[in-house]
């Protein structure tokens, strides 16, 4: 099988030394993992600032480097593993291993531990951050700032429903390749609702129509998940759905039928599978 550029670390010369007897390549060589040190950023198809944004990284989540080039990065996202470029001055040493991630929506890191001090970025739902020292209802995390501890879990502890989580992003805008409530797409909320759930999930729609069990359409229920050509959206009950999609230009909630029939006028088919994820 030919290896889904995606997910593959490698470019015309080179590739992961991991990937040796894998994939062909001129030279195998070792990557250099870093970390993602703003609130989140844009991962590209090519070194360049205008270039399609294809996912996002997410503050604290690792990203392995094979090259660098122009004031870019290309690498592969530890916790999906999608590949592209990005900028490589949001990148740093990671300074210690994640402990905590962010439940909510959207936190924000403060410089000191007062409330009243300057903000220096705003997190959102599934950032990841080493808590290094605790005050005042307050963590801080390292290379971020200090945040609610209320707005904190344990990596692996106090997920969130991922229907409940998909709820969560009610209203936000519609961006591509986005992962995040200032803007994402339809596979990036169903990745991000998952994620706060407890369960890895890969990036794009169609790597996830692989996730869990297939289900008929008349046996839907809350938390499952149905596929079109391109697009994919998660069930709230047995006849609401959320999604995030470009006709409404933000996430949704609708009734199924409405999308269904809507989505079949624009010429994109009726949906081609319909998946229930375990529990």
């Amino acid at each position: 099988m030919t290896p889904d550029p995606r997910t593959t670390l490698a470019l015309a010369d080179r590739a992961a030394k991991r990937l040796e007897g894998t994939v062909r390549a001129k030279r195998f060589v070792d990557v250099k993992t870093l970390a993602m040190s703003a609130p989140n950023a844009p991962l590209r198809a090519a070194p360049e600032a205008d270039a399609e944004q294809v996912s996002q990284i997410l503050f604290g989540e690792r990203f392995d480097v094979l090259d660098t080039r122009d004031g870019f990065a290309f690498g592969q996202a530890q916790r999906d593993g999608y590949v592209g470029w990005t900028a490589l001055d949001v990148l740093a040493e990671p300074v210690a291993a994640p402990t905590h991630w962010v439940k909510v929506l959207r936190t924000a890191a403060f410089a000191t531990v007062s409330i009243k001090s300057q903000v220096r970025g705003l997190l959102g739902l599934n950032a990841l951050g080493a808590v290094v020292e605790t005050a005042d209802g307050m963590a801080r995390l390292a290379g971020a700032g200090w945040v609610p501890e209320r707005h904190l879990a344990p990596i692996g502890l106090d997920v969130i429903e991922a229907a409940a989580a998909a709820e969560m992003f009610a209203g936000a805008p519609y961006v591509w390749g986005g992962r995040d409530s200032l803007g994402l797409d339809c596979s990036g909320l169903v990745q991000q609702a998952l994620h706060a759930s407890g369960r890895a999930c890969p990036r794009d729609a169609d790597q996830q129509a692989t996730l869990g069990k297939g289900v008929d359409f008349e046996d839907l229920s809350r938390g499952d998940l149905v596929f079109w050509r391109g697009h994919v959206g998660m069930m709230l009950d047995d006849t609401r759905l959320i999604h995030a999609n470009a006709h409404h230009m933000a996430v949704a909630i609708e009734p199924l039928a409405t999308a269904v029939a809507r989505i079949a006028e624009k010429g994109a088919g009726e949906p081609t599978a319909c998946r229930r994820i375990a529990p």
